[in-house]
């Protein structure tokens, strides 16, 4: 983090840092599980620290891996990132005016480290950028809290990933990063108790129902966990619709 020094100790920065906080679970999760796809994929593990330090772009690095897993032409694998990335420059266009004040290598360095979870943060906080300097220190250290805290989730994350790849049996493959995966999206999107009743009745349901063929208790899971999860909601919101 080659900012200066006076964006750590202003108090905007400690309120990114808990702005983001949140978010940093479901971030580390992704980040391990990219981790660990890597080194499934083939990659060594000195190339995958160095994808994980330099490139820093978990939807990229997961559409990449395959190719570089089948051996696709470099100018594909790099197409692709590219590609993927696109909403970076619609970020960048729009964070411009936020930034500008600011010297070349320091808007580099945000650019480097802002991730999707940031953007959306920050924009959130600050809905317009301002001309007063005061309010523009306040700006830029509000951003270095929220991209600290999920740059090193993210970079923690996917470096025990690496490491733990190493324990983990070839035969299970990308597969077992498929399963990281999800519990990726769990940790981002469970954050209200009914979201944790929907995945726990969803759990207990695939597992009680594992026996039945084609995968279809993932179905059934699905199916219960909607239904009751439904129905419990509609309880809450009216919990004396029976009575007259």
């Amino acid at each position: 983090m080659f900012f200066k020094a006076e964006n750590y100790r202003h108090s905007a920065f400690v309120e990114g840092l808990r702005d983001a906080a949140p978010q940093a679970p479901g971030v580390a999760a992704w980040g391990l599980m990219i981790g660990v796809a890597m080194i499934n994929s083939g990659m060594s593990v000195m190339e995958s620290i160095a994808m994980t330090l330099l490139v820093y772009a978990g939807s990229s690095q997961l559409a990449a891996i395959p190719l570089i897993a089948a051996g696709a032409p470099a100018w594909i694998i790099l197409a692709t990132g590219f590609c993927v990335n696109l909403r970076f420059m619609v970020f960048s266009l729009h964070l411009r005016p936020y930034l500008m004040h600011l010297p070349r290598f320091e808007r580099v360095i945000h650019g480097y480290l802002t991730a999707d979870l940031s953007y959306v943060l920050f924009t959130r906080r600050f809905l317009k950028p301002s001309s007063d300097s005061a309010e523009q220190q306040i700006q830029t250290a509000f951003l270095a809290g929220n991209t600290f805290i999920i740059w090193v989730s993210w970079m923690v994350a996917s470096l025990f990933g690496i490491y733990l790849s190493n324990f983990i049996p070839s035969t299970w493959g990308l597969g077992f990063a498929g399963t990281l995966c999800l519990v990726g999206i769990f940790c981002s999107l469970a954050s209200t108790k009914m979201r944790f009743f929907a995945a726990g009745v969803a759990a207990l349901t695939a597992i009680a129902a594992y026996q039945l063929p084609l995968k279809l208790n993932i179905v059934l899971a699905i199916g219960v966990a909607v239904i009751l999860s439904m129905s419990l909601e509609r309880f809450r919101k009216h919990p004396q619709g029976n009575k007259t």
